[in-house]
């Protein structure tokens, strides 16, 4: 029914959550976005040991035991968004590898806000 739109990505349930409890065992969870496996650890890590989010290849891609689940997440919604757009490449003075023409690393920001004054 999407009347000759069809969509562009197709996720085949591969990405996995692990919830690993010490006395409960392991549990694991099939999800079919980064989305929803992101919400579902957000969901379950505080009454789990460690939740674990395995990429399609079966690499682990966050463990909670390593990264606060917060902030693995800005990163990711950073490198998709710098994936999914033609970036203007940028040289950054700093040598800043988070630099972009777009998103400016701090001391670039302040650079910035001292030119205009």
């Amino acid at each position: 029914m999407t009347h000759g739109l069809d969509p562009t990505e197709e996720y085949d349930g591969s990405i996995t959550v692990r919830l690993l409890d010490d006395e409960r065992g392991t549990e694991t969870h099939r999800c079919s976005s980064y989305e929803g496996a992101i919400e579902l650890v957000k969901t379950h890590e505080r009454r789990v040991t460690v939740a674990k989010i395995v990429d399609r290849e079966g690499a682990v891609v966050f463990t909670s035991a390593d990264a606060d689940i917060d902030e693995w997440e800005r990163v990711w919604n950073r490198e998709k968004r710098r994936l999914s757009v033609h970036v203007e490449e940028r040289e950054c003075p700093y040598d800043s590898i988070s630099c972009f023409a777009d998103d400016l690393c701090v001391q670039c920001k302040i650079d910035t806000v001292q030119e205009q004054y």
